[in-house]
Parts: structure tokens; C-alpha cells; sequence
């Protein structure tokens, strides 16, 4: 049988629901709004059981945590990407090795490398310019690691412009070319990433980074 004391319970329990989550965001007043609606249009005779509130209740609860994780997420990603670009701008002027899968090529020589999985293994250089056409030029025969070769415009009959490049082994697996070059300035991107520029040679993400060489001062000093 139903008695005042039900009701009561109920009203009180929605009296808490406001106190508990009144102070959250619009989806929690909201919430409230309804719940308290719900709580006062009840039927006296047969009023709700109490612990359907709690079980929504509970719900609010888990969704606004998972916001708080959201956020929070969120926010942590912001933090690293300033992080980021605050450590890639100190190292502008710094020369840097990147892997790159273009490059603009002009009458100057470039110092690149490339590392082998599979050594005894020809290995050739592929070019395909703005007309699609491959050139091909034989590096001989390499063995497994990193390998470095300077990359000559003009004795390869290049004309300027700008060429994909990769390097492949025998069967034909591809590996990425790495360029030594200056970093000239670090950009924001819209989706709160970071680009890096190699002056004339492009930009890349900052994964392409392979190795900070320092400054030309300091390599000098090394040396």
C-alpha cells in the first residue's frame, strides 16, 4: 500500500538529485530539470521507486566522469603539444637528419642516407619527377645498416624541381631516404600539430627526425 511517507521519500530524493548536481554543467541542469519534472508529475497513489532515481543518478555520475576524462585527456595533450614545439624551436638552426619521400632538387649537392635491413643486396635510387618518368641510378651492391650518398643533381642530369625518391633493395622493397639539412623554423598546424621546415628540402612531421646533429659550431667542436 502506498503512504505519504513513499511520496515523501521520493520528493526528498529529488531535492538531493538538485543539491548533488545543480552546480554541473548545462547537461546536468538538464538532467535535473527533468528528474525533478518527473518527480513532481508522479501519480501520489503510485509513486516511482526510489531507487530508478538513484539507478539515473548513477548514470549522470558516470557519464560527467567520463567528460572529466575527456578533458582532462584533452588537456594533457595540449600540455605536451606546447611541450613540443617549445623543444623544436630551441633546436632551430640545428642540423638535422629526416626522413623525406620528396625533396626539391636544385643545382646544389645533397648529403643523404639510407639504412638496409638486407645486406649483399643491389640497391638503386628511384627519382620520378613532375613528368611521372622513374630515373633509376645504381648504388652498387650494399650490406645491412646505414649508408651515406651524396646526391648530385648535376652529374645525374637532373633539372630543377622537385622529385619522390626512395631507395630500393633487389626485390624491390623500398626505403626511406634521409636528408641532412638546417632546421629553419618549426609551424603549428591547425589540428595542434607541429611541422618542421628543412629550408628548401620541404618540411616535415617531427616523427621524420631521425637525429639532432647540433649546431655547426658545436659539430665542429665534437669533431
Amino acid at each position: 500500500m502506498t503512504t505519504v511517507s513513499d511520496v515523501n521519500k521520493n520528493s526528498q530524493a529529488g531535492g538531493a538529485a538538485s543539491q548533488a548536481i545543480g552546480a554541473n554543467g548545462s547537461i546536468s541542469n538538464m538532467f535535473t530539470t527533468l528528474l525533478v519534472a518527473q518527480i513532481k508529475n508522479q501519480d501520489p497513489l503510485s509513486p516511482t521507486d526510489p531507487s530508478q532515481f538513484v539507478g539515473q543518478l548513477t548514470q549522470l555520475s558516470q557519464m560527467e566522469a567520463l567528460q572529466a576524462l575527456s578533458s582532462q585527456g584533452a588537456a594533457n595533450a595540449s600540455m605536451l603539444s606546447s611541450l613540443q614545439m617549445i623543444s623544436l624551436g630551441a633546436q632551430v638552426g640545428s642540423t638535422v637528419q629526416a626522413k623525406v619521400e620528396q625533396l626539391e632538387l636544385g643545382k646544389d649537392k645533397v648529403a643523404t642516407h639510407f639504412t638496409l635491413a638486407s645486406g649483399a643486396t643491389p640497391a638503386t635510387l628511384v627519382l620520378s619527377g613532375a613528368d611521372g618518368i622513374e630515373k633509376r641510378v645504381d648504388l652498387g651492391t650494399r650490406a645491412i645498416g646505414n649508408h651515406a650518398y651524396t646526391l648530385d643533381p648535376a652529374a645525374l642530369g637532373l633539372p630543377a624541381g622537385r622529385y619522390q625518391l626512395r631507395v630500393e633493395n633487389e626485390s624491390k622493397q623500398a626505403t626511406a631516404l634521409e636528408v641532412v639539412a638546417t632546421m629553419s623554423n618549426v609551424r603549428l598546424t591547425g589540428d595542434g600539430g607541429a611541422m618542421v621546415s628543412l629550408g628548401s628540402f620541404g618540411e616535415v612531421s617531427p616523427a621524420a627526425i631521425t637525429q639532432f646533429k647540433g649546431r655547426p659550431g658545436q659539430q665542429q667542436a665534437a669533431n
